[in-house]
């Protein structure tokens, strides 16, 4: 019968078991407790392992087969979204207010945006984010946050974590921007973790998990690249 490995604060930051041995019910939980610190975090999203939990739980670390990417080749542009892109009713900012997408995305009316998103989740990628690590997506309207999307870079994959609009499109003017971004930078993916109809309307597809993990021992093993960025702005 399997079991979830549980781990202390002690655990080596990559003392993570495979992700091949996660449950099959519930998909993909692997692993729980240990801590958020930026060492354990990138270990654990470079090895296909993301936390996922409720407030008042351990930590919960997840890997699901089959996992939903979206490909940077593969985003599904509606006749819609191309005419919101051409009247340019949105402007699009990286980096400049990544708290701010991170409450966007807990506020949201969504009850896993609303549950998951814990204080501590959010205190961690801050951190990620203050060493370079995360970044933000911003799209404003009239001076005031419409909509964006957060999330990990590693080597060439995103590890996207949530996004959320206040306007109609907003959020997938936020995603358009940032495929366009990171595939001009030689990015490969978008990791969308667990599918929904809302990204497999945008191009998201599902992928076996052992195709995942190959993606990421390809495309996210190499040396980090830390940094801000700086969106393209006319």
């Amino acid at each position: 019968m399997s079991r979830i490995h549980w781990l202390s604060a002690e655990t080596a930051p990559d003392g993570f078991p495979d992700a091949g041995t996660a449950l099959r019910e519930p998909d993909g939980l692997l692993a729980a407790g240990g801590d958020l610190t930026p060492e354990r975090l990138l270990a654990a999203y470079r090895r296909g392992i993301f936390p996922w939990y409720e407030e008042g739980q351990p930590i919960l670390w997840w890997s699901p087969d089959p996992r939903t990417v979206l490909y940077v080749t593969g985003m599904h542009v509606s006749r819609s979204l191309r005419r919101t892109l051409r009247h340019r009713i949105f402007t699009v900012s990286m980096d400049q207010s990544f708290a701010e997408v991170v409450s966007g995305c807990a506020r949201r009316d969504d009850a896993r945006a609303g549950t998951w998103i814990t204080p501590d989740l959010r205190t961690a990628f801050q951190r990620l984010f203050e060493l370079g690590h995360a970044h933000s997506v911003e799209c404003w309207q009239g001076g005031e946050l419409a909509g964006g999307v957060y999330g990990l870079a590693l080597g060439g994959i995103f590890f996207g974590e949530s996004m959320f609009s206040r306007r109609s499109d907003a959020s997938k003017v936020a995603l358009h921007a940032l495929v366009e971004f990171i595939r001009e930078r030689g990015f490969v993916l978008v990791d969308c973790q667990v599918a929904s109809p809302h990204l497999a309307s945008l191009g998201a597809v599902r992928i076996p998990r052992p195709t995942f993990l190959a993606e990421l021992a390809q495309h996210a093993s190499g040396e980090l690249r830390p940094g801000r960025w700086h969106y393209p702005c006319e």
